[in-house]
Parts: structure tokens; C-alpha cells; sequence
């Protein structure tokens, strides 16, 4: 087997999700078990409050982690994310969202425990930035982030309106799946443009000065991945390749749901009508999601990275069958992020 790593991958990551199965029903038994004996001692007079107000809150935030991963059944859950934000309509104001958007992914990764990797960005003209590509690595990264998918909407003061008005502002997330080499994906030679280019950012140590940075165009379906992040243009190559392959996945996955339409047709704009999330921080403060009708008081907290509300919210409404027609299937929100 170890001769054999297409086979043994697979292998060792069933593995891995087997242990890590056990491992969660041992801790899950020894909490519960913890909790009956302060019960226990509580009947025989101990003071165990303080203990008991400590661990049954904890044992309810652990089972809520246990049940979202109960879930994860889909084919592409356990798989890492490659997560794509752009700002909509608005200049400096929704390219500062965008980049707040980014910040809560990054923030929702570390509390994960997470690995995260920064593929591609580019900065926005005074604030904020234009776009960003990066792989959250995970166990079921991308089934926890698969209902991030869709328009987020931010009502706030304007830090950039000297005359202090409240603005909304705009930002689309994708969320697709990455493919590694076990799924295979036909990818012609001759159907890509590979351009090179001179990486960007704000200087430092790590800026770039060499065209290492390379973007990748698969002419066929116009769908394009690049990389910057590495110093080395056969890394970045290497690294654009396979978010190709995973948006191929992606797309080819649409032409196989009868009701996907043509992306002229299912168009959604990046603005009002079509959120699937509103942050609101003027004139009270709120988070709250439309599809699963889960709101969340502390919105700092939200965009700090606390996602995990909405996460089972969305995961359950999925495994109830019970979402909104015009949001069921990722993949019509997929059309409208590309």
C-alpha cells in the first residue's frame, strides 16, 4: 500500500475520520460522565454550582460541534474549501467589506484550528481590496463553509463619508470544494493560457520583484485561477492548477443539475434583493441570515469569526430539506459568484 499512494491516501484519511469518530464518543461519554458525578456529589451536599454552571454550558457547545458534523454527508463535505471574495458595486466602501469579510473567514479558520493559505489578492485602490482566493484546510472545511455561498450585506456608519451617513455596502463569497488528484479532471494542454506576471502587495520583505505570480485561463469555459503567494513561479503554477481543477469540478457538477440555467440567465446581482446575510451595525446592531431566519445580537463577535449560528442553522434547514428555492442548491449561487 505504502508503493501505492493513490491508494493510500484515501486510506489513511478513512482512517484518520474513524479516529477521529471514536475519539469525539470518548470525549463525549467522559463529559457526560463528569456531569453526573457533580450531580452526584451535589445530593450529598457539596457545593458543585460553580462547576455545573462550567461544564454543562461546554457540553452543550461540544454536542452542537458533534451534531453539524453529523451533517456532513455529502460527497464533498469532508474536503478542504477555496474560498473567493469580491466586492460588489460601491468603490472604497464595499472593497473595505470585502476585506472585512475575508478578516472573519480567516478569524472562523483559526478558531477551527484550521491551516489557511492565502492563494491570490489584490488590493483596493484606497481601502479594502478588490478580490481575494484562499484554501481553508480542514477536516469538512468546505461542507461548514458551503452555505457562506451567496451576497453579504453590511449597513454601517461610513468610515470614509466625512458627513457621517449611513451606507450599505456589498461583497459575494464562493465557496467550492478542493479536488485533489484521487477525482480526475480531463484538462487539455492546449486549452489553457498560462500569463505570468509580477506579484503585488504592500512591500516588506515579502514583496515580489520577479514575474512569478502566474494565472491560469481555461479558454473552453473561460474559468480562471492564479496564484501569487509563492516566491517560485513553478509553485504558484503548480498551486493555480489545482484551483482550476476545482472549479472544473465545480462546473461541471452544474451541467449535470437540470435545473441549473446559463449563467445570462440566473445572473444575480451583487446588491439588493440578493443577500443571503445582513450585518447590521447602524442604527442597532444585528447579524441575521435570510434563509434560516438565525440572528445573532453580537454582530462584533460574527465578524470576529463566530460563524458556528449560522452554520448549523444552514445545516439543518439542508437536512430538513426545508431551504428557500431560490437559494437550495450552492451551485445556482456558484453561476452568480463566477
Amino acid at each position: 500500500m505504502w508503493a501505492d499512494a493513490a491508494r493510500s491516501q484515501p486510506l489513511m484519511r478513512e482512517r484518520k475520520r474513524l479516529e477521529t469518530l471514536l475519539a469525539d464518543e470518548t470525549e463525549l461519554a467522559r463529559r457526560a460522565d463528569d456531569i453526573e458525578a457533580y450531580f452526584e456529589l451535589a445530593r450529598e451536599g457539596e457545593d458543585t454550582e460553580a462547576d455545573l454552571a462550567r461544564e454543562i454550558p461546554a457540553l452543550v457547545e461540544y454536542a452542537d460541534q458533534l451534531e453539524s458534523k453529523t451533517m456532513l454527508s455529502g460527497e464533498t463535505d469532508p474536503l478542504n474549501a477555496i474560498v473567493v471574495v469580491h466586492p460588489g458595486a460601491g468603490g472604497t466602501e464595499s472593497q473595505d467589506w470585502a476585506e472585512m469579510l475575508m478578516r472573519m473567514y480567516l478569524r472562523w479558520a483559526e478558531r477551527q484550528h484550521f491551516k489557511l493559505e492565502l492563494n491570490e489578492i489584490q488590493d483596493g485602490d484606497e481601502a479594502g481590496i478588490k478580490s481575494a482566493t484562499f484554501t481553508i484546510t480542514g477536516d469538512f472545511a468546505f461542507g461548514l463553509l458551503s452555505g457562506e455561498t451567496g451576497v453579504h450585506r453590511l449597513v454601517r456608519i461610513s468610515p470614509f463619508d466625512s458627513a457621517k451617513r449611513r451606507h450599505t455596502s456589498f461583497a459575494s463569497v464562493f465557496v467550492s470544494p478542493e479536488i485533489d488528484d484521487a477525482i480526475h479532471i480531463d484538462i487539455k494542454p492546449d486549452e489553457l493560457r498560462i500569463d505570468t506576471y509580477r506579484s503585488g502587495g504592500k512591500g516588506g520583505q515579502h514583496v515580489n520583484t520577479t514575474d512569478s505570480a502566474v494565472r491560469i485561463t481555461h479558454l473552453p469555459t473561460g474559468l480562471v485561477a492564479g496564484c501569487q503567494n509563492e516566491r517560485s513561479q513553478h509553485k504558484n503554477k503548480e498551486r493555480a492548477m489545482k484551483l482550476l481543477r476545482s472549479r472544473l469540478y465545480e462546473y461541471e457538477l452544474d451541467k449535470k443539475k437540470a435545473a441549473t440555467k446559463k449563467l445570462e440567465d440566473s445572473k444575480l446581482d451583487i446588491g439588493f434583493g440578493s443577500q443571503i446575510r445582513s450585518y447590521v451595525l447602524q442604527p442597532y446592531r444585528m447579524a441575521k441570515d435570510l434563509r434560516t431566519r438565525v440572528e445573532v445580537g453580537d454582530v462584533d463577535r460574527v465578524l470576529d469569526g463566530d460563524l458556528d449560528p449560522f452554520i448549523r442553522g444552514y445545516l439543518r434547514m439542508r437536512r430538513e430539506g426545508n431551504l428557500p428555492a431560490a437559494v437550495e442548491d450552492a451551485d445556482d449561487l456558484g453561476e452568480t459568484m463566477r
